[in-house]
């Protein structure tokens, strides 16, 4: 095993409430079919799949519907056997609307899962396995949905020798990556083995936070003595979970500003992704359902399921039931999540939670008060930035600045500038608008 020198954890980083106590012991349940299922096109980073199916179409559970456009697109898969009722817009948590596919499943089928050509581990070459996960149309379930594929992929004259399965799940109220790793953990070990194939690196380390010891318990009993892989139990904070901060805490070297972790010879991997690259690859599967976490105090049966993709919000809280005082609903937790405008918005492939909040909690209106300069945020930030000075410069429209002069775009949206602020100003949404801005606006130069 190669040496690292572990630094622990990140400087910086506040320590919210976990509230994962709700739900960390219970077990994934699977989730009813909706109606109607609505399949955004696109549910990742990168180009929109193309639809390959027609309206009035009769598909099976599993079946791809669309194709990857490009290598930076994946594949999208029949979350139900049913009939495509139509290819139409849906409203989506960017709040665009997305040419989605409207799925009305069958209620009579059966729902067997259809079977595609397997991607044999002992064969298959690193571009093959590669090939199969974008087939497969698997993205980062942590929240990211980059595509996987385009990930594993390592550039011409780098070298990669670490690969970190990250089942930090430091967020609040979610508990997903702590379930599947008690409940696929044969899963996860597997898909370990496609990634470091699929990578060349030579060994791999399963990062866990210590609320979820059980997890790394049952992880480290079950590692294989063949297999290159570690489990390291890391110090609850916040966000711990990030991949350049993972890496650091892990093997004591920094991702360059603009940089990504293969710079450094790492590679990270949500740890639910690598379950379902276990689970999908050997049956030639595409991702059709994933599991989220259902909670938070708006919730009535909170809990942890494996949902199909494409149920919508709204029917979602139908089945699980909600108090009368609801007031917000974030797709992911509420830190880096965001909150819902409409119900009617589909769970996707990057979803991992749907958390609700009553008034008790979060109010209808919050007064926003001016910056009092306490530097709160500056110390909270992980990456060092000066979050005061980059809102005061997002409230003045000084986008193109706040890039090139503040490091606007190292911003990887934690929140913690925003939890910590006691004036309640929305730091973090203002970056994402920024980020946003300076997006349009670059090529303008």
């Amino acid at each position: 095993m190669l040496g690292f020198a572990r630094t622990e954890t990140f400087r910086h980083g506040i320590h919210p409430p976990e509230h994962k106590d709700d739900t960390c012991h219970l077990a994934i349940r699977r989730f009813p079919f909706a109606p109607t299922l609505v399949v955004p096109l696109s549910q990742h980073l990168g180009k929109p799949a193309v639809p390959i199916v027609r309206e009035g179409q009769e598909v099976v559970r599993g079946q791809t519907i669309a194709e990857a456009d490009g290598f930076l697109s994946v594949a999208m898969h029949a979350p139900a056997t049913g009939i495509v009722r139509r290819i139409a817009l849906a409203p989506s948590i960017s709040g665009d609307m997305i040419t989605s596919i409207y799925l009305q499943a069958q209620p009579a089928s059966s729902q067997e899962v259809a079977e595609g050509e397997p991607c044999d581990l002992a064969s298959a070459s690193s571009v093959e396995i590669i090939s199969a996960i974008q087939k497969a149309g698997i993205v980062g379930l942590g929240g990211a949905a980059f595509p996987t594929h385009v990930k594993l992929k390592v550039p011409e004259g780098k070298h990669l020798d670490t690969l970190i399965v990250n089942g930090v799940e430091c967020e609040p109220y979610l508990t997903t990556d702590h379930r599947v790793m008690l409940e696929q953990t044969a899963d996860v070990i597997l898909g370990v083995r496609y990634l470091l194939r699929a990578t060349g690196a030579g060994e791999a380390i399963i990062a866990v936070e210590s609320n979820k010891q059980d997890a790394a318990d049952k992880l480290r009993q079950q590692l294989p003595d063949d297999l290159p892989v570690t489990v390291h139990v890391c110090p609850v904070k916040y966000p711990q979970g990030a991949e350049k901060l993972l890496i650091q805490a892990l093997l004591g070297r920094e991702v360059p500003s603009g940089g990504l972790p293969v710079d450094v010879g790492a590679i990270c991997v949500n740890v639910a992704t690598t379950a379902e690259i276990g689970r999908l690859l050997p049956h030639g599967r595409g991702i059709q359902e994933r599991v989220i976490t259902i909670g938070g105090p708006g919730v009535r049966h909170k809990g942890n399921y494996r949902i199909p993709i494409g149920t919508t919000v709204r029917f979602a809280l139908e089945q699980t039931g909600t108090l009368k005082n609801l007031s917000r609903v974030f797709l992911g937790g509420p830190m880096m999540g965001a909150a819902v405008s409409n119900l009617d918005i589909p769970v996707t492939k990057g979803t991992s939670g749907i958390i609700a909040f009553t008034t008790d909690e979060i109010g209808e209106n919050i007064e926003v008060y001016p910056c009092i300069h306490c530097a709160r945020c500056v110390e909270a930030c992980p990456i060092f930035l000066n979050p005061s000075q980059l809102g005061l410069l997002a409230r003045h429209e000084e986008y193109l600045q706040m890039a090139e002069n503040y490091n606007l775009l190292d911003c990887f949206e934690c929140g913690a500038c925003s939890y910590v602020c006691p004036s309640h100003i929305p730091l973090v949404q203002y970056f994402r608008l920024a980020k946003k801005m300076v997006r349009k606006l670059e090529p303008a130069k």
